[in-house]
């Protein structure tokens, strides 16, 4: 596909910093929304043009005008108690750029969505694209995002392709979002293994990501959903071991029981409802179902139509991380 002019949400975010730095590097002009001044710096010094609004700025198709590709990153990725605003942001906020890039005249949308879309607290092992929606959610995070792809499917329609990707644990270089957290949790002492961690996870390299939104961008087929990972499954403990010691950091043998962490994640979840967020457990059922148990993934789905494959393989990241650090 010959350069496209695309504008990008969530630019100065740790995917969308890694999107305008993939499509930088392939002479694509890039347009990204900022919302201050500090994401205005990050997004002109990584070569892209900020534009000042937010996702519900009323003059949004303006600040599209002349764009026709489009990839919304922009999200509340609050894994604890969401609430309305949550809902607001993530389904509201992503009718609106849809909405917006439509008026402007983009042809082709492509959303970050996440495999959370299917996590309601069991087991999620070797899932694909035809894996029903939860009855019920793990929590805000998964339900918000859910009814954002389920709305953004639905507005793909002749001459506006809208393609939903489904990355899991996204990790690399630039890490803002997964590494600090697992690095304070061990620096606090609060960090323990669960069922010692020997399960297995499906993760997503952030240049796999931004690879396969390039492929979506230009093979996706309208109103579908796509795994993007970085292929076989790996165990969650080897997987945090390894990320870890990437900062010089060991990780003690601290075990708790997943039996114990379910009934303390349903009480933490019945508790934030009650008191709209102001009581909180160590842990929600969002981050149990995120972290405690098994979530692999079948790419097949991309394999077949996008000509999808991994471009960055799990030894070379971590290399990658040990040589710059996050």
């Amino acid at each position: 596909m010959s350069a496209q002019k695309l504008f990008i949400t969530g630019g100065s975010g740790y995917v969308g910093r890694n999107l305008i730095r993939h499509f930088v590097a392939r002479n694509w002009p890039v347009v990204a929304l900022a919302r201050s001044a500090a994401a205005a710096d990050i997004v002109a010094g990584l070569g892209a043009e900020p534009v000042d609004g937010e996702l519900f700025s009323s003059d949004l198709a303006e600040r599209m005008a002349g764009c026709t590709m489009l990839v919304h990153a922009a999200a509340d990725t609050n894994h604890g108690y969401g609430g309305a605003e949550q809902v607001r942001i993530n389904v509201g906020g992503t009718c609106k750029v849809l909405e917006a890039a439509e008026a402007a005249g983009v042809t082709r949308a492509v959303c970050l969505s996440t495999e959370s879309v299917l996590l309601d607290g069991r087991p999620l092992v070797n899932a694909n694209e035809t894996h029903p929606y939860p009855k019920r959610p793990a929590g805000s995070y998964s339900r918000s995002k859910g009814g954002a792809e389920r709305l953004a499917l639905s507005m793909n329609a002749p001459g506006f392709a809208v393609i939903a990707i489904r990355p899991r644990f996204v990790w690399g270089r630039d890490d803002t979002t997964a590494l600090p957290h697992l690095v304070a949790a061990l620096r606090s002492g609060q960090f323990a293994w669960i069922e010692g961690g020997r399960y297995l996870t499906s993760t997503t390299h952030i240049a796999n990501l931004c690879a396969g939104v390039d492929l979506a961008l230009s093979r996706g087929r309208g109103g579908q959903a796509y795994f993007i990972t970085d292929g076989a499954p790996v165990m969650f403990r080897t997987l945090v071991t390894d990320l870890l010691k990437t900062q010089g950091l060991s990780v003690p043998d601290k075990t708790v029981p997943r039996a114990l962490l379910r009934v303390m994640a349903l009480a933490g979840e019945g508790l934030a409802t009650m008191s709209s967020g102001r009581v909180r457990l160590p842990i929600t059922l969002q981050e149990f179902a995120t972290s405690a148990v098994e979530v692999s993934l079948d790419i097949t789905k991309a394999q077949n139509e996008l000509g999808y494959a991994p471009v960055m393989t799990m030894s070379a990241g971590l290399a990658e991380m040990r040589a710059g650090g996050v």
